[in-house]
């Protein structure tokens, strides 16, 4: 090919918006100046006391994405002071009910990762969250039960959520156990659910600490969609919503 001819090809490319496949892709010019935020030093911490404070924090009206964050980031300022405890706090309120009670992503997930990306950043970031986000998916929840203070003080049964949206894994829940969505067992829960999702966040942050951090999950995997890809035990979700089950008490025990 010719000089002329190559110029040629490149021109009808550019025409097309296409780059020369023999220069770089240029970065693009921002306008906007980003601060350089250097990551936080991460700092183990207790996930037995952890269980504790986020479930505190639901209970104490403070949202699970709060409690969630703040049983690993409050625990580093406990123990450390400056910068964590200087953290704007209040601002993981945002996050409560699937963020501003619209049901998405559950809170105690969001305020985890969240907590992880003041620490890490991109690749390690979604490792982590990766490794919480399917352990959630796949685990009967809740675990957690408060042997002090328990604000419902029965036997809530748990169930395997298959996703991270919060309207799903209540309506999952909600048809495994019996009570409806809007109940004090659903809140209570939620409370201990937050309560799990912190301790295993933090046991993974302690592991990814200490170097001994192994991922088990696969870096393609992705969360299930009902819509488009229904399970083999049939979509139960969109029944769930519909028509919620009815409602029977639970002795405490």
């Amino acid at each position: 090919m010719t000089l002329s001819s190559q110029n040629a090809v490149q021109e009808v490319l550019a025409q097309m918006g296409a780059a020369p496949a023999d220069k770089k892709r240029k970065k693009p010019v921002l306008e906007t100046e980003f601060p350089e935020s250097p990551a936080w030093q991460p700092h183990p911490v207790d996930p037995a006391k952890a269980e504790r404070m986020a479930y505190d924090g639901c209970i104490g009206g403070y949202g699970c994405c709060y409690a969630a964050f703040y049983s690993i980031i409050g625990q580093m300022a406990e123990k450390h002071g400056a910068p964590y405890k200087d953290f704007p706090f209040h601002a993981m309120k945002a996050g409560r009910s699937g963020i501003g009670g619209w049901k998405s992503t559950c809170g105690a997930l969001v305020g985890a990762a969240i907590a992880y990306g003041l620490f890490y950043e991109r690749k390690e970031h979604n490792e982590l969250v990766r490794e919480l986000f399917h352990w959630h998916d796949n685990t009967a929840l809740p675990v957690y039960r408060p042997k002090t203070n328990c604000k419902l003080d029965v036997d809530i049964p748990s169930s395997i959520s298959g996703s991270v949206l919060c309207t799903t894994s209540k309506a999952r829940w909600a048809y495994a156990s019996g009570f409806p969505i809007k109940s004090k067992e659903c809140s209570e829960r939620c409370a201990r659910l937050t309560a799990d999702v912190a301790r295993k966040a933090i046991e993974i942050l302690n592991a990814k600490i200490e170097g001994t951090f192994v991922p088990t999950v696969d870096k393609n995997a992705e969360m299930a969609c009902d819509v488009c890809e229904p399970s083999t035990g049939g979509d139960t979700s969109s029944v769930i919503i519909v028509k919620q089950p009815e409602f029977r008490s639970v002795k405490a025990s």
